[in-house]
C-alpha cells in the first residue's frame, strides 16, 4: 500500500490527554502523550500494532457489523464474534416455529451448515483521508441552508472519487469537532455473511428489559457469524463457490482471565455523542425530546407485547422490532430523568459563564450563547409534535407503507404520467409489503394507531393539528373523549385499507388511479399528517438544525481557542472507528452501595425464575450450572465461571459487539452495554460511575463448547493460555 500522510493542523496543540478514562479517540491520531499514559497503565503494544494504514494491525480485525454494531474477526477463516442483540435481526429472519434459532440456539457443526443471511454485510476500514481543506474551501463563509446544500454537493463529489461499487468500496465523510474538521473513510464491504451460531435466547437475552442498562448483569450477549470471500480473497456477492475469508489480522482469545485493575482497551464504531452542546440544547433534550419519545414508544411496546404473549408465532414475527424499540425506550427514559437529577443543564450553564467572560469583546463569539437560546426558544413549542409524528404516527407500520403511495399519487396527477415510473414504484411497494408481511401483526398495528391518534389529538396544540381531520372522526365515529370512538375509527381504517386487501391491491397495481387513493382511508390518514408536517413544521425543524449547526461549529472552535494548551478535546462519536482504554474496575453508585467488577454463574442461578420471560433457563443449562460443570473456562481465582465484567472504557451505542482487549491485544470480552447510573453519558460523562459492561470471553466459550457442543468453533480459535 502507498505510504499514507495526513495533515492535522486543526488539532495541533489541542490533543493532549483527557482526565480519567473519558475519550473516544480517532485511532489515527493516537498522540504520544496519550500512548505514554496507556503504557503507564499497562499497555504492551506499539501504536502501529493497534492501528496502522500501512501495515496489518488490530484495526484490520475490527468490522462494522450490519448497520449499527461492531464485530471482530477471531480466526484465520473469517469467523466473527459480535453481540447477540447485534445478530438478533439476522437470527430472527432465519428462525421459524420449526427451527427457532432464537429460542433454542444453534451452532453449525461445519461450514456446510452455516446459513446465509440475506441483506447482511460487514465493512473493513481501508483508508482515511483528511479532506478538511477541500471541504472548507468550498463552503467558504456560507451559513444555514446554503452551507448544508453546498456541503452535500462537495461531499458527494469527493466521495465519488473514492467509492467504487465494482470493487465493493464504500466511502463516507465524517464531520469532526462540529464541522471544524472533515475526514473521508473508505471501507471494503463484504456481503456474503453466514450465521454460524448463537446461544439460546434465554442466555443471549438473559435478564431481558429488566436488566437492560443495569448492573449486576449475567447476559451471554454474543453471536457468531462468518465472512466469505471470492476464491481470490476479495468481496463477492453470495455464491456457493465462495470460501471463508482469510483476514489480514484476527484476534487471539485469552484464557488467562482478568482481574481488578487490569488494562483494557476497546476498538469499535460508537454511534453518537453530543458532549459539547450548549445548555439550551440539553434542556430541549431533557424537557421535550426524551419524555415525548418515551411516551410514543411506550404505547407501541405495550400494544405489541399484548399480541406477542398470545403465541410463539406472533412473538417471532415481532421480536426484532420489539427489541429495537425497547432498547431506546428505556435509554431515553433514564436519560431524561438523569439529566434532571444530576443538574446537567445547570452545571453546563456554570461552564458557559466562563466562556461568556472570555468571549466578551470578541465579535465572533460574544453573542453565541444568546443565539443558542433564541434558536431553541423558537423551536421548542414544536418538539412534542415532532416526536408524536416521527415516533408515533410514522411508527405505525400501515402509515409507513402508505406514505410510499405519495410518489404514486404525485405521478398520477401529472398531465402526462410516466407509466414506467409508476410501475416501478408499485413493484417496489409490493416487494416491501411481501417482506414486511413476515413481521406484521395487524391487531398490534391497529391498536397502536388508535392510541397514538388519540394521544396526538389530546396533547398536540390544536393549531398544529391537521386541519379538519379530527372533526371528521368525531362526525363519523363519535365523541373524541370516548375510548370506543378511537377503536371504531381504527377498525374501519384497517378493514378498508388498500394495502391490506390483496384483491384491491392487485387491481390497483393493474390500474392505479387517483380516485382509488382518495377512497383509501389509510392513505388519507397518512396524507393528512404527512402534509401537515412537511408543509408547516419540517421547514421550521430544518431552520432550527441549520442554525444550531452554525452556532455549534463556532462554539466548538471558541471552546478550543479558549482552552488551547489547557484542556483536551476529542471529537464527538459519529460512527467512525474509535479507540478507548481504561481498567477493570468496580464502582460505588450511591451511598452505602459498592458494585464489584464481575458477576458469576452463581448469580445466574440466583436470578433464575422457572417459566419467566426474562429469567428462565433451558434445562441443560440449568443442570450444567448446578453441577458447576465449567470445564476449562472457570476462573482459577474465583473458582467460578465469570459471566460479565466492568471496565472504565468510554463507549456508546454502536460499540455493541466491540472487542475488549487486554494489554497484549488478546480478546477477553465483548462490550455490550453501559450502566444506568451514567446513561446520560452521550451528553455528559461522569468519571466516577461510568462503566462499560462486557461479557467475559470464557463465558462465551463455555456456552459454545460445554452447552452447545460446538468444539469445531473452539478448535478454530487461537486460544492463549
Amino acid at each position: 500500500m502507498k505510504k499514507f500522510f495526513i495533515t492535522i493542523a486543526l488539532l495541533a496543540g489541542i490533543i493532549t490527554r483527557s482526565f480519567a478514562d473519558e475519550g473516544m479517540w480517532l485511532s489515527l491520531f493516537l498522540g504520544q502523550k496519550t500512548y505514554d499514559d496507556m503504557v503507564k497503565k499497562g499497555c504492551k503494544l506499539t501504536k502501529e500494532q493497534i492501528f496502522s494504514l500501512n501495515k496489518n494491525s488490530i484495526k484490520d480485525a475490527i468490522i462494522i457489523f450490519g448497520g449499527g454494531c461492531t464485530g471482530e474477526i477471531v480466526s484465520e477463516k473469517g469467523l466473527i464474534f459480535t453481540n447477540h442483540h447485534c445478530g438478533y435481526g439476522a437470527i430472527n429472519s432465519l428462525s421459524t416455529v420449526e427451527h427457532n434459532y432464537l429460542k433454542d440456539g444453534f451452532y453449525a457443526s461445519s461450514t456446510s451448515q452455516e446459513l446465509p443471511v440475506e441483506g447482511l454485510s460487514v465493512q473493513f476500514l481501508k483508508n482515511i483521508v483528511d479532506v478538511t481543506k477541500e471541504v472548507t474551501d468550498a463552503l467558504g463563509n456560507l451559513t444555514g441552508g446554503d452551507r448544508m446544500k453546498k456541503y452535500g454537493e462537495v461531499s458527494a463529489s469527493i466521495v465519488a472519487k473514492y467509492a467504487d461499487k465494482s470493487k465493493f468500496l464504500d466511502a463516507r465523510i465524517g464531520s469532526f469537532f462540529k464541522g471544524n474538521q472533515y475526514l473521508l473513510f473508505v471501507y471494503e464491504r463484504y456481503s456474503d455473511i453466514r450465521f454460524v451460531g448463537c446461544p439460546p435466547e434465554a442466555i443471549g437475552k438473559y435478564g431481558g428489559d429488566t436488566d437492560n442498562w443495569e448492573w449486576p448483569r449475567h447476559t451471554g450477549d454474543f453471536s457468531v457469524f462468518r465472512v466469505y470471500s471470492s476464491k481470490t480473497g476479495g468481496p463477492a456477492a453470495f455464491s456457493t463457490e465462495n470460501v471463508p475469508l482469510k483476514p489480514k489480522h484476527y484476534l487471539p482469545v485469552s484464557m488467562k482471565g482478568i482481574k481488578e485493575g487490569d488494562f483494557n482497551m476497546i476498538l469499535g464504531y460508537p454511534g453518537r455523542t453530543n458532549r459539547y452542546d450548549a445548555s439550551y440544547n440539553i434542556e430541549l433534550q431533557r424537557d421535550y425530546f426524551d419524555p415525548n419519545f418515551v411516551k410514543c414508544r411506550d404505547i407501541r411496546l405495550k400494544a405489541m407485547k399484548v399480541e406477542m404473549d398470545k403465541s410463539m408465532e406472533t412473538r417471532l414475527k415481532m421480536a426484532s422490532e420489539y427489541a429495537g424499540l425497547a432498547n431506546y425506550w428505556k435509554f431515553y427514559d433514564l436519560e431524561g430523568k438523569q439529566l434532571k437529577q444530576k443538574n446537567i443543564v445547570e452545571n453546563r450553564r456554570e461552564e458557559e459563564k466562563k466562556f461568556q467572560a472570555w468571549a466578551n469583546g470578541k465579535p465572533e463569539y460574544e453573542n453565541l450563547l444568546s443565539e443558542f437560546k433564541a434558536n431553541v426558544d423558537a423551536w421548542k413549542g414544536y418538539e412534542k409534535h415532532r416526536q408524536f409524528f416521527g415516533q408515533g404516527i410514522m411508527g405505525i407500520n400501515l402509515v409507513g407503507w402508505s406514505s410510499q403511495l405519495s410518489q404514486i399519487e404525485t405521478e398520477l396527477k401529472k398531465e402526462a404520467p410516466d407509466k414506467a415510473k409508476i410501475e416501478k414504484g408499485l413493484k417496489s411497494i409490493d416487494d416491501m409489503l411481501k417482506e414486511a408481511s413476515k413481521r406484521f401483526v395487524i391487531e398490534a398495528d391497529r391498536n397502536i394507531l388508535a392510541s397514538i391518534t388519540k394521544l396526538f389529538y389530546s396533547e398536540v396544540d390544536k393549531d398544529q393539528q391537521p386541519a379538519g381531520f379530527f372533526e371528521k372522526i368525531q362526525e363519523k365515529f363519535g365523541d373524541l373523549k370516548d375510548e370506543d370512538t378511537w377503536k371504531k375509527f381504527a377498525n374501519d381504517l384497517y378493514a378498508n385499507a388498500l394495502l391490506l386487501n390483496s384483491t384491491k391491491w392487485a387491481a390497483f397495481m393493474s390500474n392505479p388511479t387517483v380516485a382509488e387513493l382518495e377512497n383509501d382511508p389509510a392513505f388519507q390518514y397518512t396524507k393528512a399528517f404527512l402534509n401537515n408536517w412537511m408543509t408547516n413544521y419540517s421547514p421550521k425543524l430544518v431552520a432550527y438544525n441549520n442554525k444550531n449547526a452554525d452556532l455549534g461549529r463556532i462554539y466548538m472552535k471558541g471552546q478550543m481557542e479558549m482552552n488551547k494548551g489547557k484542556k483536551e478535546y476529542y471529537p464527538d462519536a459519529n460512527s467512525t472507528m474509535r479507540f478507548t482504554y481504561g481498567k477493570v474496575a468496580p464502582y460505588i453508585p450511591r451511598d452505602g452501595v459498592r458494585y464489584d467488577w464481575y458477576t458469576t454463574a452463581s448469580g445466574v442461578l440466583q436470578k433464575y425464575k422457572a417459566g419467566d420471560d426474562e429469567f428462565d433457563l433451558p434445562a441443560n443449562v440449568l443442570e450444567l450450572l448446578r453441577k458447576k460443570d465449567f470445564g476449562q473456562y472457570a476462573d482459577p481465582v474465583k473458582k467460578d465461571l465469570i459471566t460479565c465484567f466492568l471496565n472504565t472504557c468510554d463507549i456508546t451505542g454502536g460499540n455493541s459487539g466491540s472487542p475488549v482487549l487486554n494489554a497484549k491485544g488478546e480478546l477477553v470480552g465483548l462490550a455490550f452495554d453501559g450502566n444506568s447510573e451514567d446513561i446520560k453519558s452521550q451528553i455528559a460523562y461522569d468519571v466516577t460511575v461510568n462503566r462499560c459492561i462486557n461479557v467475559d470471553i470464557r463465558y462465551v466459550l463455555w456456552c459454545i463448547d460445554v452447552v452447545g457442543g460446538a468444539k469445531n468453533i473452539i478448535n478454530e480459535l487461537k486460544l492463549v493460555k
